[in-house]
């Protein structure tokens, strides 16, 4: 079994342990968000962008197509969102009337959720085919933004009282998805450009993901400056990662 099959399979175990600690650790959550999210913009920022700039470096309208690719992950995700509510914060300040179920644990949400992860893992796969270190990389973001799925899903469906078979079907779907796309992404050759192409819409996923939930989650119910330097310090991690390691 290739290596990114497996670490996708972790990537998996981290969406379930996201929804543990979100009930086992609740007061100190929020530095282990605001770190998580320190992470993904360190690796984008770092590690991803400067790659996919160097396996491709052509333009379309005067502007880099990866810069292009990047914003179309980011808005590509804003917008499935908007249509599928599917990635509703398990600690939403929105009032206990807005109706979590539905967006979570529906079946277009499963779907929604099923394409993401599995998009994931097809992002895991391209990425050892250009260096051991770029996986990694790539598996750190998933890794980090795999523990955020958690608590949007997972966490809410236990406290809601909705552990039920759909909830175990959520789960097996995230597995699946990962893994499946992982193999993909594996066994499929593609140019660089075009590889360079669908990292770049990954890394506008995980900065849409960082900033759009990740972040806001953590700031939700403790607006601390301490969340604000677990971030600062999840980015310096990730430079001294990238840049001296």
């Amino acid at each position: 079994m290739n290596t990114a099959v497996i670490l996708a399979g972790v990537t998996a175990l981290s969406t379930g342990a996201g929804g543990y600690l979100a009930i086992r650790s609740k007061d100190r959550l929020h530095l282990t968000l605001g770190l998580a999210a320190g992470f993904l913009l360190g690796l984008v920022a770092f590690d991803l962008i400067p790659e996919v700039f160097e396996l491709n470096k052509n333009a379309l309208g005067g502007v880099p197509v990866v810069s292009i690719a990047f914003v179309i992950g980011f808005l590509g995700l804003h917008f499935a969102e908007q249509i599928f509510g599917s990635h509703e914060p398990a600690e939403s300040d929105y009032g206990h009337e807005h109706d979590h179920s539905a967006n979570i644990a529906g079946t277009v949400g499963a779907i929604a959720m099923g394409g993401h992860v599995f998009l994931d893992g097809v992002a895991l796969g391209i990425a050892f085919h250009v260096s051991t270190h770029l996986g990694i990389a790539v598996f750190i973001a998933i890794l980090a933004h795999a523990f955020s799925d958690g608590l949007n899903t997972v966490s809410f469906l236990i406290k809601g009282g909705h552990w039920t078979k759909r909830a175990i079907f959520l789960l097996g779907v995230d597995a699946v998805m990962r893994i499946s796309g992982a193999a993909l992404g594996t066994y499929v050759v593609i140019s660089n450009p075009i590889m360079a192409i669908y990292l770049a819409v990954f890394s506008g996923f995980v900065i849409y993901l960082a900033t759009s939930h990740i972040l806001p989650e953590a700031h939700s119910r403790h607006p601390s400056r301490l969340t604000m330097l677990a971030t600062v310090l999840g980015v310096g991690i990730m430079w001294v990662v990238v840049g001296f390691i």
